[in-house]
């Protein structure tokens, strides 16, 4: 059973009495004798109660507990002494103001501490990256400032973690800086995963999951960030900005927005040109195995493709159709879409010279 579900029969329950009670107890404003009253009252509360008692328990409940996973340990860490020192302050007031009048001297105190706690929680949480980062100038040693100030700041957005390469390129080790996620990214990512487009939300969670992989890396650190530029609508604008702001690189698969980020200035770190770049390069005359498994645009052509994905065209492939075969490079061509290769079975290579 759900959590829900039990919410339910407890809400149900308890407010079957609370309604049946309610009931005898409206003698002069209802013209019903008790039982009748107890009976619509109590049916009344139990359809409240199977209805209602989810929304103030479980789901605040869980809400709660998502915010307190997403929000960083340094974040909850300054919160707390945030309330900590602000409650100190407090304390050195309530003194002072008990000795007012009534009834000021009473209630001054509570409410100056309920307002010192908030202050102080809400102060060290917004600036936690800065009090945290003054902190570790004045008290690290000149050789770890050096080192830390040497590595990268690499912000994330949705797209890459939606796509999920990310998360095995952090794992080689090869990146050599500090990820960068920022809440707004987060946020954006919870509303993908929450959508009613059945395509969008399994995307939404995989970029859930593969965040949740990224977080328990070992090799690369992992920093969460709450700066949110209220003022930018746009959440590409907000990641150009925050890059901005950090003196970080962006790594992003949308091309459009590495644009944006490239002509105001930001290091842009595309996966998709990444993989690109990493793909296996054969130069003509070279050979390897290729499957064939569908038709070219010309007769007899064959097509296969490399495990990276490159397109291999296949002259004379055709009748080779489901089959493996050694081929021999003949041409290679370069586009923006990516990269072609022109080949020909071995074993007409061989024939050849026979053939002449």
């Amino acid at each position: 059973m759900t959590s829900d579900f039990i919410a339910r029969l407890v809400g149900m329950i308890v407010f079957i009495f609370v309604g049946a009670r309610l009931g005898r107890d409206l003698a002069t404003f209802v013209n019903l004798d008790a039982a009748s009253r107890a009976f619509i009252f109590g049916l009344t509360g139990m359809l409240f109660g199977i209805i209602a008692t989810p929304y103030f328990t479980t789901r605040p409940v869980r809400l709660l507990r998502r915010a307190i996973n997403e929000v960083p340990v340094e974040r909850l860490l300054m919160s707390l002494v945030g309330s900590l020192i602000g409650l100190l302050l407090a304390l050195l007031l309530a003194y002072p103001l008990s000795l007012l009048p009534e009834p000021v001297g009473t209630v001054a105190p509570a409410f100056i501490s309920v307002i010192g706690a908030y202050l102080g929680l809400t102060t060290f949480a917004v600036r936690s990256r800065e009090i945290l980062d003054a902190l570790s100038e004045r008290f690290v040693r000149p050789a770890s400032r050096a080192a830390a100030a040497g590595s990268r700041k690499l912000i994330l957005d949705t797209s890459v973690l939606i796509d999920g390469r990310i998360a095995d390129v952090a794992e080689t080790g090869f990146l050599g800086g500090t990820l960068i996620i920022p809440r707004f990214v987060m946020t954006e990512l919870h509303r993908v995963a929450d959508s009613s487009d059945q395509l969008r939300r399994n995307r939404g969670r995989h970029g859930l999951d593969i965040l949740k992989k990224i977080q328990r890396s070992e090799v690369v650190p992992i920093r969460m960030v709450e700066e949110d530029f209220e003022d930018i609508p746009e959440v590409d604008n907000k990641l150009v900005a925050l890059a901005l702001q950090l003196n970080a690189s962006l790594i992003t698969n949308d091309y459009n927005l590495g644009q944006i980020a490239e002509v105001q200035g930001v290091q842009v770190l595309n996966i998709n040109q990444l993989s690109k770049s990493l793909r296996s390069l054969y130069i003509p005359g070279e050979t390897f195995a290729i499957r064939i498994i569908q038709d070219g645009k010309d007769a007899n052509q064959g097509v296969g493709y490399l495990d990276d994905g490159t397109m291999v065209v296949v002259e004379n492939g055709r009748q080779n159709m489901d089959r493996t075969i050694n081929v021999r490079v003949t041409k290679l061509i370069e586009r923006d879409a990516g990269r072609m290769i022109f080949a020909t079975p071995e074993s007409d290579i061989r024939r050849a010279p026979t053939d002449a």
